[in-house]
């Protein structure tokens, strides 16, 4: 059984991290995102990091003309004032990525229903139908890589239960191009509603569950309470990219109930 911690708040990002270092393949993953045919418009690092002191995995996607991303600094989609071919996605268009990806049906299955997800919170949050909403707005390619990679991860970890109680939000704003949102943003607080999943507020300033992490955790969850006790099997820790002035981290855990 999986069970995803959330306890610092969750993101694409720190949930491929965090399956990686859970022992997922990241060959698995390479061939994975070779078949998407993307090759020009991003690569990928995974490191070994640490966030005050908390060692773990950092997965990084990589954006040629847009440096170094800030994972998801949500909206960051919003940044591209520059409409290039490629941003102009709509879920048809990241639905055929999808399917034109080497990987298991559930996988697949897995992938789609997180990108629905972040779809239909955009595309309400927007007050636009689905089919409108363009990939620009649904997250920019790296959150196209985060699900896919994630979805891709998590069956490779071969378990059918996963666990998520609720997921730890901050407080305050976050900056995007049209000005400051509230904590959480609208795309978070759809998912929350349509899922059920629970937010539990922090004292943290700033944006710790982000539309990609939430739709993640909504995708694969099965249950949402923990066994009475279990037996801890292994600890994957996924790092996220800001500084909160505390972890930001995200474990997911093998664990067996008992």
């Amino acid at each position: 059984m999986i069970y995803i911690e959330g306890a610092a708040g969750i993101s694409g990002d720190m949930t491929v991290g965090a399956l990686l270092s859970l022992g997922a393949r990241a060959e698995r993953l390479k061939e994975t995102l070779d078949s998407l045919k993307l090759g020009d418009e991003f690569s990928y690092v995974i490191a070994q990091k640490s966030s005050y002191g908390i060692a773990g995995t950092d997965f990084d996607v990589i954006l040629p003309h847009h440096h170094h991303h800030e994972h998801d600094h949500h909206h960051e989609h919003h940044h591209h004032e520059h409409h290039h071919h490629h941003e102009h996605r709509n879920l048809a268009d990241v639905e055929a990525i999808i399917d034109r990806g080497a990987m298991s049906d559930r996988a697949r299955a897995l992938a789609k229903k997180a990108f629905r997800f972040v779809a239909d919170a955009e595309a309400k949050a927007h007050g636009k139908p689905i089919e409108e909403v363009h990939f620009h707005e649904v997250g920019a390619i790296d959150s196209i890589v985060d699900i896919i990679s994630a979805a891709v991860l998590f069956d490779d970890l071969g378990e059918t239960e996963c666990v998520v109680t609720g997921l730890t939000e901050g407080i305050g704003t976050v900056m995007c191009a049209h000005g400051e949102l509230p904590v959480p943003v609208p795309a978070v607080l759809n998912i929350a509603a349509a899922t059920g999943i629970p937010l539990r507020p922090s004292e943290t300033k700033g944006e710790c569950v982000t539309p990609t992490g939430i739709a993640l955790a909504a995708a694969f969850r099965t249950r949402d309470t923990l066994p009475p006790a279990y037996r801890v099997l292994g600890v994957g820790t996924g790092l996220g990219k800001r500084d909160y002035g505390r972890p930001a981290i995200l474990r997911i855990l093998r664990i067996e109930a008992l």
